[in-house]
C-alpha cells in the first residue's frame, strides 16, 4: 500500500532501494549515530551477534509485517527516497496498539517532511488497520525527533528509563501517545490546519 500526501509518499521497503538507502545513511551518518539502535553485549560465553545486512534487514520486516506485527515504510520527498518509518510492536486483542520508529534525510529535515509522514502512518494505523493507540518513544536528547511528535500534537506522558540499546548503551526515552479518540478529524487533517503557513529531523 502507498499512501501519498502532497510531495510525500510512503510506501513498502523493497530490496531494490538498497543503493539509495545505504547512500542516504552513508550520507548522514553522523548526524543518525547518536540515535541509532545498537545490540547489546551478550552474556559471557556467547558470540556476539553481527548487524544484519540490508537484505536480512528487508527479508526480516517482509516477514514480520507478513505477521501482521510491523508496517515497514521508507518515505520519498519529491520521489527521492528520504528517510524510513517502520510501526511496529503491534498487538492486538485487549490493546490494539503499536509504536512509530524514523529517521530522514538531514537534506531535507526542517520542511514537514517526517511531520507528514507520521500522520500518513498514524491516520492508516487508526482508520484502515484497527489500531487504537500509537507510542512514539526517543531519546530525551533528540530535540528535532521530539518536535515532529509535539507538531503532531502527541501527548508526552513519561520517561522510561534505560528502555532501548542506542549508540552502544542503554538510553532513557520519553514516551509520546496519541489515540484515535484525540484525533476523530485525522491527524493528517489536523497537521494541515496547524502547521507553520497553513494560518500562519531525524532519526527517532
Amino acid at each position: 500500500m502507498v499512501l501519498t500526501d502532497g510531495e510525500v509518499t510512503l510506501r513498502p521497503i523493497k530490496m531494490r532501494d538498497q543503493g539509495a538507502w545505504r547512500e542516504v545513511n552513508r550520507r548522514n551518518r553522523d548526524w543518525l549515530r547518536p540515535w541509532e539502535a545498537t545490540i547489546p553485549p551478550p552474556p559471557p560465553g556467547l558470540v556476539p551477534p553481527h548487524r544484519p545486512t540490508y537484505r536480512q534487514m528487508v527479508r526480516h520486516l517482509r516477514a514480520e509485517a507478513h505477521a501482521g506485527r510491523m508496517l515497514p515504510f521508507v518515505v520519498e520527498y519529491r520521489g527521492e527516497l528520504a528517510g524510513q518509518l517502520t510501526v511496529a510492536g503491534i498487538t492486538w486483542g485487549s490493546m490494539c496498539s503499536g509504536h512509530i520508529g524514523y529517521w530522514v534525510d538531514k537534506g531535507v529535515a526542517g520542511r514537514g517532511v517526517m511531520p507528514t509522514a507520521v500522520a500518513l502512518a498514524v491516520d492508516h494505523c487508526f482508520r484502515a488497520v484497527g489500531l487504537h493507540r500509537i507510542e512514539v518513544c526517543i531519546r530525551p536528547e533528540n530535540i528535532p525527533s521530539r518536535r515532529v511528535v509535539e507538531k503532531l500534537g502527541f501527548r508526552e506522558e513519561g520517561i522510561r528509563p534505560r528502555y532501548l540499546h542506542i549508540d552502544g548503551a542503554w538510553r532513557d526515552h520519553a514516551v509520546y501517545a496519541l489515540t484515535a479518540e484525540e484525533v476523530p478529524e485525522g491527524l493528517l487533517n489536523r497537521w494541515r490546519r496547524e502547521k507553520p503557513g497553513a494560518s500562519g529531523m531525524p532519526h527517532k
